[in-house]
């Protein structure tokens, strides 16, 4: 399945502003979660720009083969593959296992909403504020649009590489974790 997206790196206010907007613009709130995402991989997987991720949601754990697609449209595009897992220290025995090893660990408190034909999220990281709008290329324009997005700070880097850039360096592992 190919996965589109644009993320944004927002200040508070326009954080509050977003959440204020999808209100009084009626996008169906999903809910709210927690999130510990760990991230494995080997020179193998660096070259080919891929990643296994376990991540954990209270009592639910799923499984994700990510590689990155290359394109010049602004929007971040990658193979993904998930299902859920039983087991999350099981799964984290067996992908190690394959000879893949945590690269990177990070937190993150997530809020999703529908609107139109997109999934909005406003999630805080441990080093910031960020909306992702998730969809088609045209429908993620039109819910810009929507969201005055215009003048909002576009991150082009993934969660993993802003927590290599920004977590802590434990062992052999980069983290960003609440405190």
């Amino acid at each position: 399945m190919l996965e589109i997206e644009k993320k944004y790196r927002l200040s508070k206010e326009q954080y509050k502003q977003v959440e204020a907007d999808l209100d009084e613009l009626k996008a169906e709130f999903v809910g709210e979660d927690f999130e510990e995402n760990i991230l494995f991989g080997n020179e193998d997987f660096k070259q080919k720009k891929a990643v296994i991720r376990i991540r954990k949601i209270d009592d639910t754990t799923i499984l994700t083969y990510k590689q990155f697609v290359p394109n010049a449209m602004g929007v971040k595009q990658h193979i993904e593959y998930e299902t859920k897992v039983e087991n999350a220290e099981q799964m984290t025995e067996i992908v190690k296992s394959f000879g893949l090893s945590k690269k990177i660990v990070y937190e993150k408190r997530r809020k999703s909403w529908k609107f139109r034909q997109v999934e909005i999220v406003l999630d805080e990281l441990p080093f910031g504020l960020y909306m992702e709008i998730e969809g088609a290329i045209t429908a993620i324009a039109e819910a810009e649009m929507f969201l005055e997005a215009d003048e909002f700070e576009v991150e082009e880097g993934t969660y993993p590489y802003l927590t290599f850039e920004l977590g802590k360096k434990i062992e052999d592992r980069i983290e960003a974790r609440f405190e």
